[in-house]
């Protein structure tokens, strides 16, 4: 049987045949039952000026394709150019925003298996299957999250961040915004996770339909909403934006106690901010300004 020739197409379907699988599952006591809907693909060049932009705002350490590219392939040596970004959103189903909507303080039991397990068993396993689905065409690619340099570090102008973030390769690839409490809006809605692989080959990029990266935001872009504001239960959110150090505490000792002591796994989950805002599960309509024409 003839290879497939690389394109976007055949990315694109190879990631929702693997969300359309078995191998999306929640692993819930009660039965299979997928962690996550249809996904969101999008392509970003590895060349594309936003990777250095990162580094400047972001900090050195954060990783461009081609650094991440070169930790997993060092003796491979390719250009920027020769890179792509495949990112991918995998928003939660509608049980789980309907449950996770109900909680006011603590997880529901589907939010943190999806968080836990659709994390470690889902969006880890499509990392994977994307990298060896690729391997099988001759075509290197990474994962930069699964890489062993990857981690978390201290930053001294946000806290904490990643050497590698998902988020930010989702902006890059066209697929989001980002909201008051950091989390991105996307076509699918902010109650999400976000994958990436970057691959040795040249694929055109997703236009990014945006032009700034609070755009989808209704708090920057009209000065209305601050749903999540309201919804944060360890009050780590505000109109200043996000407390980290805040949200950190209560995600790992609050959650993390109860998901441990009521559901029986190691695991926690917050995203309390995610569900029951207007953009949970999409893009939020901006209110017209006052004076302004309905469009036809």
């Amino acid at each position: 049987m003839p290879t497939p020739p690389l394109s976007c197409d055949w990315i694109r379907t190879t990631i929702e045949d693997f969300v359309a699988s078995p191998a999306n599952d929640m692993h819930i006591a009660s039965g299979p039952e997928p962690a996550f809907g249809p996904p969101l693909v999008g392509f970003a060049a590895g060349s594309d000026r936003l990777w250095e932009d990162y580094k400047q705002h972001v900090g050195e350490f954060h990783w461009t394709p081609l650094e991440a590219f070169g930790l997993g392939f060092p003796d491979e040596h390719p250009a920027a150019g020769e890179l792509t970004v495949v990112n991918w959103v995998l928003p939660q189903t509608t049980a789980t925003r309907k449950d996770q909507r109900q909680q006011t303080e603590v997880p529901s039991e589907r939010w943190a298996r999806s968080r836990i397990m659709g994390e470690q068993f889902v969006n880890d396993g499509l990392r994977k299957h994307v990298v060896e689905a690729l391997a099988g065409l001759g075509v290197q690619a990474v994962a930069p999250v699964l890489l062993p340099q990857w981690s978390r570090v201290d930053s001294d102008r946000y806290v904490f961040a990643s050497k590698w973030s998902e988020r930010h390769a989702a902006y890059a690839a066209g697929n989001g915004t980002f909201g008051l409490c950091d989390g991105l809006i996307t076509p699918k809605g902010k109650s999400m996770r976000t994958g990436s692989v970057v691959v040795r080959a040249a694929l055109p990029a997703t236009v990014r339909p945006y032009s700034s990266h609070r755009e989808y935001c209704l708090f920057f872009n009209s000065g209305t909403c601050g749903k999540c504001i309201e919804r944060c239960p360890a009050g780590a959110l505000s109109p200043q934006g996000h407390d980290k150090p805040l949200c950190r505490a209560y995600v790992q000792g609050v959650t993390r106690q109860y998901v441990n002591s009521t559901f029986h796994f190691d695991g926690y989950g917050c995203g309390f901010c995610q569900v029951g805002v207007p953009c949970e599960s999409g893009i939020p309509k901006r209110p017209r300004a006052k004076g302004e024409q309905q469009t036809p």
